[in-house]
Formats: C-alpha cells, structure tokens, sequence
C-alpha cells in the first residue's frame, strides 16, 4: 500500500482525514487553555484519581483510534480498504475504560472502539501494535482478522466479555439485556464450572444519538425498566453518545428530551463529551451504582461533534453547509485533552507528543501495509453459519422407519402430541439445570398447555416475559452466552415477524464470530398453519429460513419427544434450532374421527438410549403397502403387474392431510400403492429421502413395471418460502424423479377466521395427483 500512498499522495493530501492528520500536531501545540481548567485537570493527578503512566497509556489507545481512522480512509481511497466509519470525534469516550472491571462485558457501537482498545492492553496484555494490526485487517477485511476471519470489520477484543456488534442500528441491545438477565440467575442456577460470567459483572451496551429510535433500543431499554420495576436483578448499562446528527438527519434536541423523560424512572446520568473529566467521573458514577444496586442505568454522553462525516461515502455537502461541516472539524476533544495535558506537564514536552505520534502513525501504515497483502475469504465453504452437529443417537441411519397405514392403532395406549411435548420438557429440564424455558404467559401453561405445571416443577427457570418478540428471542441469546440453554416459545409463528432482525441477528453471532460466540438456543414456534382459531394472526402458515437456523416440524408426540432431546443437544453445541409447532395436531386424538382410530395416539418414548432416537437426515415413512423397517434397498418392493405408486412428500399437518388423500386415491382406484414420507427437517435434504428414492430408480432398473406419481404437499403458502419446493428440487438436480411429480402448497393469500379454506386440504393433493396421472 505505500506505493500507492506516493503515487496518490496529492490526490490524498485533499481527503479530510488525511489534512487533519497533517495539521494534528500543530493545532495542538498551538491552543491556550484556562488556568481554571487546567487547575482541574492537574487535581485529578494530584489527588491521585488518575495514575500518570496509566492514563498516559490510555491518551495513547484514544489516539491510536483516531490514526487508525485516518489510515482506514487512505486505504479505501486507492482501493484497499472496505470500512470507513470511524470515532468522528468521539474518541475520549475510551477514558471510560478505566472504570471498568476485567469481568465486565461490553457490545460497543462503532464509534466507540477506543474502549475496546484500552480495554485490550489494560487486561488482556496486548500491544497497540497487535491492536493495530488486528484493526487494519478488519478495515481490509483480511482472512486472517481473529475478530471475524475476514467476513466484516467488527469491534471485538476478548470473545468472553466483549460481545460483537453488526451495521444494524441497535441490535446489540437486547442480548446485552439478556446477559444483565442471566448473570444473578446463573449465580443461583449454574454450577461453578458452567458459569461465564462473574457475579459482580455489569453487561454495558452503547449506541449513537440515532439508534434510540430504533425498535431493538426502545425494546432493550424497555425489557431493562420492566425488570427494575418488578425487582428483577438487571445491572445492565446503557451509554448514547449524542454528536446530534444520525448521519444526515439533524438533531433537534429530541435526544436529549427523550433521555431526560427518563429521569425519575431510572438512573441517568449525563457527561460533556468533550470534557474528560467529566466522561470519567460520570461513568464512574453510574458503573459504581449499577454495580451495587444491580439496577440498570443511563449514560447519555452529549456535547460532542462528528467529524469527517459518517463514513467514506457521506456527502455532508449535502446537507451541511462548507462553514458547519468546519465548525465540525474545528472541535477536536483529543487534541484538546493533548495539549492540556501537555500544559500541565503529563508530557514532558512537545518532542514526547511528536514521539507517540508519528510513531504510532508508522505503525499503523505498516499494519495496513501487511494487512492488504494478506488473503481474502476466497473459498465459501469456509463461512460456516453454524456450530458442527452433535453425533446422532439412532443405531443405523440407513434403516426407515415404516408405518403400515392399513393397520388398526385402537388400543395402542399411547398420548396426544401435546402430552409427550409437555413430559420429554419436564424430562430435559429435570436432567440439565442449565435449561431454562422462557416466552409469553408460560408460567400458567401457555396458550396451548404445553408448559402445564413446569413452573411450579421449575419456578425459577419457566420465566414470563413482556409480550415483545424482540427482546425474548435477544434474551435467549444473552442467556445462552450466560451458560444457559434456552428454549424460547414464540406464541404464535406470526409473532415471530415482531422480532425479524433480532431472529437473524441470532444466526448472525456465530457466523460473525467465527464460532467464538455461539449462542445456541431452540425456538418452540407455536400457532403455525391449520386452524379456524385466531384467523391469519394464529394460523400463520409462512416459515423463514436465515443460513444458520435448523427448522424441525413433527407430526406426532412420539417424534417429537424423541427429536426434542437431539435439538437440545443442538442447542448445548451452539446450533439455533427451531421446532414450529402444528395447532392441528396438538390435542388431535384420530385421523378419521368417526372411525376412533387413536392414529395420533403415541407412547411416550421413555428410553433416549434406546438407539430410537431422531437426526435431521432422518424421515419417516406411512405406506400402504409392505409394513416393515425397510432399508435402502428394499423400500420399492413392487410386483410383476405394473403399480401406480404414489407418493406424497409432507410434513406436520401435511402427514395427516396426506394419509386421508392416499385413502383416497387408493379407492378410487389412482393408487395401487401410496407412501407418505413425513420430512421433519425442513432446512436440509435429509440422506433418508435421497436413500429411498435411491431405491425407487434401483427397483427401476430392476425391471419393477411401476407408473410412479411423485407430489411434495407443501403446508406453507405457494411463494418462495416453501421447503419441499428446494427438497424437490435436490432430488430433481440428482436425478431422482422421473416419473410425474410437482410441488403444491397452501394459497397464496392471509388465512380468514373460521374456514380452513386457504390451507392445503385433501382436495388440493387428490386433484394434483389426477392431472399428474393424465
């Protein structure tokens, strides 16, 4: 990079970062200060509140952040460079970092990276030069980046306490929230050796002027009073840095009348940030009191400028005027604390400031000139999104599960699926205190039974939360990086569009931290598809499918308990699992109700060793046919005659809506054979299904004369979210279907109160079969 540096050197000697730095020692050589303020700032060193070495040391990781700035701007002007938003003059805020503890945990806005480097060399031993270098390689989004391995430019030192945050506006709020939850409740729950944080640590989350109108803020913020209100232990601390402009909307005092309505309600405190004092000494004020009282607090940080702009592509020209964008660039709080500690005589003279300066400039052109010669992510297979899966718990993966549907299931003393849903929770809880159970009105049972009496079993870990999906699915994660295992219910599928971002944002982690920070919880999503209850907003039939997020959906009890233990396993190796939850099915006893058949109807699978458990490459078959365990090579029995076989790909409700429709098709003579294969896991092609159509184009080859019709009934809505469509279409691309086969789903519209007009119905399947056979 320094060849481009001389090359370009006129044309960057016109950037604003790069003249700044030019002129950055002269202007603070050149200022005069007040006998007053430097009385007050020479006290501090005098009545021993700052130790000389020490607070020289963070003087220098401030202006490290700055120069680093710079540097990242160069590098992005000739095209090495890929991140430019930098402190913009809000670097004394990295004072803070003398008043924290090792322990403490932060999620720091990105504006605020000088507490993350004082923080690193205080407790973490390093040197500015590693910091330098492990910044310049987040700026050049170099591979070799220990933060992200290249995949973003993410503030981040210690993956155990400093907690890393995306570009979304204030997502980093609810799991700070989360882990100010969890840190008293893991004192009580966890066993020493499953604790990760310590008892008297503060989980502190900043955020800049803007962020305080986004929903993940006000939710955070509001989940954190709401705890303080009914006593709950929260000692959490929320900093806002105000320069009163969110990139180009400009401040009108709001942020300030908005803090101060919190006053009464909450502890606030409020600091110049441009006055090092006072940064310092309110902080310490409100670190001091949240640690005591475990109450959660507010340090609202004003006065401050922004310089250079938001980042590379701001055009302040814009919307500022030549004259307001210099008024910004004319305040400087670093080089204003500089020269007033130069005054004083904490340097010794202008020589030492020159010394720091241009060696930590040096420095850091080197670290970017290392930095952009180093590789790039060049292979996709590298950007994991999730933790490896635990190791399956069934004897033979090879072996499918077959149920003969033509056989009676009358007297099979088994339980509806809610039951079994209910006892293998009480079963995983009892086993593994660290499983917590949180959601909305769960501590009575929930709005379908399912945690009847797990909190009178478990008062302690069965928590009722606010009703806002935002901060429940961010206080899954701050538990689980607490230590915990959450199970998080989300009343109804529909209400998990409340927390959109906050959803992806818990994928997001593990990939963003190259698996240093998993937070691996399972998701129980209720209230999904068929119903006449509640209309759309109850019976919402649409699923999401972010990279990194497992998604199960079972059709009877007994798959369920048995899949409930692997996803936990899941959730301990740091997977997010999501198991969605089919109303339908809950409390439903038979598939033909006049018949009394108890075809839902399923023992408890009481023994986890039994080698009977679930995995995700694992489906399971109803056939109408042969009635055995059936392996790989023998599951397309057929005889001489030629057969119509159809078989019809499903899952959760679809299983039942299914079995009706081969009956169906079977007396009317369109089937001499049908197969319902049950595909629980929705986000991979389970090697099961491969397996069995594997042995349809083996018995083929045979010579089986078989007109085989192949249907994937898909129980979502006909769009791009429906995952038999991509099942399809993997066994498509390996050249599995030959035969006749389609991809149906429900309507493509919102469900009405009342009907099960809109959702896949027999009807839909037996009409698809019948064109397919023509």
């Amino acid at each position: 990079m320094q060849r481009l540096r001389t090359l370009r050197a006129g044309e960057l000697a016109k950037v604003a970062e790069v003249a700044d730095r030019e002129n950055f020692l002269t202007k603070t050589f050149n200022k005069t200060w007040s006998s007053t303020r430097l009385d007050q700032l020479s006290r501090q060193f005098a009545d021993k509140k700052w130790d000389v070495a020490q607070f020289k040391n963070v003087m220098e990781g401030n202006l490290l952040t700055y120069l680093l700035h710079c540097e990242a701007r160069v590098a992005s002007y000739v095209g090495q460079g890929f991140y430019t938003i930098g402190p913009c003059g809000e670097e004394l805020l990295g004072t803070m970092a003398l008043n924290l503890k090792p322990q403490d945990l932060t999620a720091l806005h990105y504006r605020h990276l000088a507490m993350s480097v004082n923080r690193q060399t205080m407790y973490d031993n390093r040197t500015l030069a590693d910091i330098a270098l492990d910044r310049a390689r987040g700026f050049a989004v170099s591979s070799l980046d220990p933060i992200t391995g290249g995949r973003h430019c993410s503030i981040g030192g210690n993956p155990q306490r400093e907690f890393l945050v995306t570009s979304t506006l204030a997502s980093q709020v609810p799991p700070a929230v989360g882990r100010a939850l969890a840190i008293p409740l893991s004192q009580r729950l966890l066993d020493l050796e499953n604790r990760v944080f310590a008892p008297d640590a503060l989980s502190i989350v900043s955020v800049g002027d803007g962020s305080i109108n986004n929903a993940h803020f006000l939710a955070g913020l509001n989940l954190a009073r709401y705890a303080a209100h009914n006593n709950v232990k929260c000692p959490s601390v929320f900093i806002v840095s105000d320069n009163n402009i969110c990139i180009s909307l400009k401040g009108t005092g709001y942020t300030n009348r908005f803090v101060s309505q919190l006053e009464g309600t909450m502890t606030v405190e409020k600091a110049n940030g441009q006055d090092v004092i006072d940064l310092y000494e309110k902080s310490q004020r409100v670190f001091d009191y949240v640690r005591k009282t475990s109450r959660p607090a507010l340090l609202y940080i004003h006065s401050l400028p922004r310089r250079f702009g938001h980042a590379a592509t701001d055009r302040q020209f814009a919307y500022y005027s030549a004259a307001e964008i210099q008024k910004q660039l004319d305040q400087d709080p670093l080089s204003d604390t500089i020269s007033q500690l130069l005054r004083i005589g904490v340097y010794a003279n202008e020589d030492e400031v020159k010394e720091i300066f241009h060696r930590q400039r040096t420095m850091i052109e080197q670290a970017f000139d290392q930095a952009t010669q180093e590789p790039k992510i060049t292979d996709r297979k590298t950007l994991q999104v999730s933790a490896p899966l635990p190791p399956a718990t069934t004897k033979d993966a090879s072996v499918i599960a077959v149920t003969d549907v033509t056989q009676s299931r009358v007297g099979s003393r088994g339980e509806v699926m809610r039951k079994n849903m209910t006892r293998v929770i009480d079963e995983l809880m009892t086993e593994d205190k660290r499983i917590v159970y949180l959601g909305e009105d769960v501590q009575h049972g929930g709005y379908y039974v399912v945690t009847e009496n797990l909190f009178q079993k478990f008062p302690l870990r069965v928590r009722d939360f606010p009703p806002d999906e935002t901060t429940l699915v961010g206080a899954a994660m701050g538990y689980a990086q607490a230590g915990f295992v959450p199970i998080l219910e989300i009343p109804y599928a529909k209400y998990l569009d409340c927390a959109g971002d906050m959803f992806t944002e818990a994928m997001i982690s593990y990939w963003l931290s190259q698996g240093k920070q998993p937070n691996g919880f399972v998701i129980r999503l209720q209230g999904f598809d068929k119903g006449i209850f509640g209309g759309n907003f109850h019976t919402h039939n649409m699923l999401h499918f972010p990279p990194g997020l497992d998604v199960v959906c079972f059709s009877n009890g007994r798959d369920y308990a048995r899949g409930m233990r692997y996803l936990m396993d899941c959730a301990k190796a740091g997977r997010v699992v999501m198991s969605v939850d089919s109303t339908d099915l809950l409390n439903r006893r038979h598939l033909v109700e006049a018949d009394k058949d108890e075809f839902f109807l399923h023992p408890y699978p009481a023994n986890k060793d039994d080698g009977e458990g679930y995995h995700f490459d694992q489906v399971f078959v109803y056939d109408s046919g042969e009635a055995k365990a059936a392996t790989t090579t023998t599951a397309a029995s057929s005889s001489s005659a030629t057969q119509k076989h159809v078989i019809l790909v499903t899952y959760g409700n679809g299983v039942p809506t299914a079995v009706s429709a081969g009956r169906q098709l079977a007396a009317s003579g369109q089937a001499d054979r049908f197969t319902v294969i049950d595909v629980p896991c929705l986000t991979q092609t389970p090697a099961q299904l491969v397996s069995y159509f594997e042995s349809l184009a083996v018995a083929s080859a045979g010579g089986a004369q078989t007109q085989t019709t192949v249907v994937f009934a898909d129980v979502c809505k006909k769009n791009a979210g429906m995952p038999m469509s991509l099942r399809a279409l993997d066994l498509h691309e390996q050249g599995l279907l030959s035969g006749p086969w389609t991809v149906i789903g429900a309507e493509n519209t919102y469900n009405p109160l009342g009907t099960y007009l809109t959702f896949l119905s027999v009807d839909d399947i037996v009409s698809t079969v019948t064109r397919l056979q023509q």
